[in-house]
C-alpha cells in the first residue's frame, strides 16, 4: 500500500498521471522495474519506468514532449512537469545476438513482458489505480526471502545481456541479498565473458558496488564469481604477493586492501574508493627481496599511478576522476615523511586539493596493517593548527614587483617567488615590505 497522497514525490504524482493519462485513452499502464521493487521494500522510488499495452507512436500521441530512444524496442521518453520517464511498451523478444540486444522484438502482454526481464525482483509491476503489485514471477517470494534470482534459464538471461552477471552482484551488494544457487553458478560458468560487454557500462556497475556502503561484499562477489578476474586482473594479481610481516600482519596484497575497504566510512567518492583498490596495484611487479631478506616493493606508488591511469583509462572512467585517483596512488606513500618535512614543504603538500582524502586513504592503509597511526594524527593537529588562515596564503610578493624592482621574466622568477612564499609559509616573512626587502638584499636589486 502506498502512502497518502501528500506523502508522494512530486516524481510519483506526474508519473501516475502518466499511468491514468494512459488508462484514460483505453490502455493497460503499470509501473514496472525498479521502482516497483523499491516500492514493494517500502523504499522511495529515486526514477519510474512505465509498462503498457500502447503502442510507441499512440504513446507519442497522447504526451505533448515526447522523444524515441528506442522505438525499435517500444520505449519512449515523456517529458512532464520537468521529469522524464521511459514508457515502454509490453513486449517479447526475439534472439539476442550481441550479449546486449535481441534482434528483434514483438508487442506482447504484461505476462510475456515480466519474463524477459532479468531478476524476478525487477520483473514485478505496480498499479497505482488499485495500489497493488501484479507479480508474474515470483518477484514477492524473493524479496521476502532476500534472494536475487534470474527470471527462468539463468543462462539464457546471461546470454541475452551479459551485463546482468554484474547486476546481480551489485543487487546482491547493495540490498545485501544472496544470489539463488542456479543463477549464481551460471554466472560463474559466464563470468569470463562479461568482456564482450562495453567498457562503460561496466564502469557504472562497479562504481555502484564500490560505492556502496556495503562495499567488501561486492568485492567478495567479484572475486568469488570470477568476475574480478575477467574485469580487473590487475586486482586478483594481488593474491599470494606476499608483504613484510612486521609491518603486514594482515597478510598478502589482496587481503590488506580488502580489509582497507572494510574500514572506510559508508560514504565515499570515486577517487577514494578506487584509490584505495589500486593504491598497492603495482606490489605484485615490483616486489623484490633485499640482501637482508626483507621484501620491498620499490617504485610501486609510481609504477602503481601509472598502471591506475591505464585501469581507469580502459574502463572509460572521467579525466578529472582518473586524475584525483593517480595523484593519490602516486602519494600515498609521502604520507610517512610528514613529520620531517619543513613547514613550507608540507604547507604545500596539505594544501594540494586531494589531500583530504589522501589522508583518510592513509588512516585505512594503516588501519589494516601496522596500526601505527602517529603520523595520520600528527597531520590532523597541523590541519587545526594551519586552519585560523589559508594555507596557502595570497603572496607577498608578485611577478610585478619583480618587474617594478627591474628584473626582467625569465626562469629567475619563478625560483624567486617560491624561495619568497617558502619564508612566507615558514613565517620567517611575516609581510610585504620584509618580503620586498628580503628580495632586494637577496639579489641585489633595486639599487
Amino acid at each position: 500500500m502506498r502512502p497518502t497522497d501528500k506523502k508522494l514525490s512530486p516524481m510519483e504524482k506526474t508519473a501516475r498521471e502518466i499511468v491514468a493519462r494512459l488508462r484514460a485513452a483505453g490502455h493497460v499502464a503499470y509501473f514496472a522495474g525498479g521502482c516497483v521493487r523499491d516500492i514493494a521494500r517500502g523504499r522511495s522510488p529515486k526514477d519510474f519506468d512505465i509498462a503498457t499495452d500502447a503502442r510507441p507512436e499512440v504513446v507519442q500521441q497522447i504526451f505533448a514532449r515526447t522523444y524515441a530512444v528506442g522505438a525499435h524496442f517500444g520505449v519512449i521518453v515523456v517529458l512532464l512537469d520537468g521529469f522524464q520517464f521511459e514508457v515502454a511498451t509490453f513486449r517479447s523478444d526475439d534472439a539476442y545476438v550481441d550479449g546486449r540486444r535481441p534482434v528483434s522484438v514483438h508487442f506482447s502482454s504484461p505476462e510475456e513482458d515480466a519474463t524477459r526481464r532479468d531478476f524476478t525482483i525487477n520483473g514485478m509491476f505496480y498499479d497505482p489505480a488499485t495500489e497493488q503489485v501484479i507479480d508474474f514471477v515470483g518477484g514477492r517470494a524473493d524479496l521476502e526471502s532476500k534472494l536475487v534470482r534470474a527470471i527462468g534459464d539463468s543462462a539464457q538471461r546471461f546470454a541475452e545481456d551479459r551485463l546482468r552477471m554484474l547486476r546481480a552482484v551489485r543487487f546482491a551488494t547493495v540490498l545485501g541479498y544472496q544470489i539463488d544457487s542456479q543463477t549464481w553458478d551460471a554466472l560463474r560458468t559466464h563470468a569470463s565473458s562479461i568482456k564482450e560487454i562495453s567498457a562503460e557500462r561496466i564502469r557504472e556497475e562497479l562504481v555502484r558496488i564500490f560505492l556502496s556502503p556495503n562495499r567488501v561484499r561486492g568485492w567478495d562477489l567479484l572475486d568469488s564469481s570470477g568476475l574480478m578476474r575477467a574485469i580487473l586482473p590487475e586486482l586478483d594479481a594481488m593474491k599470494g604477493c606476499a608483504q613484510p610481516e612486521q609491518f603486514h600482519p594482515e597478510g598478502d596484497v589482496f587481503e590488506h586492501t580488502r580489509l582497507m575497504l572494510s574500514f572506510l566510512p559508508g560514504e565515499v567518492s570515486v577517487p577514494l574508493v578506487f584509490a584505495v583498490l589500486f593504491h598497492d596495484v603495482a606490489k605484485p611487479s615490483t616486489a623484490t627481496v633485499d640482501e637482508t631478506g626483507r621484501i620491498r616493493f620499490n617504485g610501486h606508488d609510481r609504477i602503481g599511478a601509472e598502471m591506475t591511469e591505464q585501469i581507469m583509462d580502459r574502463l572509460r572512467f572521467s579525466r578529472a576522476e582518473i586524475d584525483a585517483t593517480v595523484e593519490m596512488v602516486r602519494q600515498h606513500m609521502v604520507f610517512k615523511d610528514a613529520p620531517k618535512m619543513r613547514v613550507a614543504k608540507l604547507k604545500r603538500f596539505m594544501a594540494r586539493p586531494t589531500f583530504a582524502e589522501e589522508l583518510e586513504l592513509h588512516r585505512v592503509d594503516c588501519k589494516s596493517s601496522h596500526q601505527m597511526l602517529e603520523n595520520y594524527e600528527f597531520l590532523l593537529r597541523k590541519r587545526e593548527e594551519f586552519a585560523s588562515e589559508p594555507i596557502i596564503p595570497p603572496p607577498f610578493v608578485r611577478g610585478d614587483d619583480l618587474i617594478g624592482l627591474g628584473l626582467k621574466p625569465g626562469p629567475k622568477f619563478g625560483e624567486i617567488l617560491e624561495a619568497v612564499e617558502t619564508r612566507q609559509l615558514e613565517g620567517t616573512l611575516r609581510d610585504r615590505d620584509e618580503a620586498l626587502a628580503w628580495v632586494k638584499k637577496e639579489y641585489s636589486l633595486g639599487h
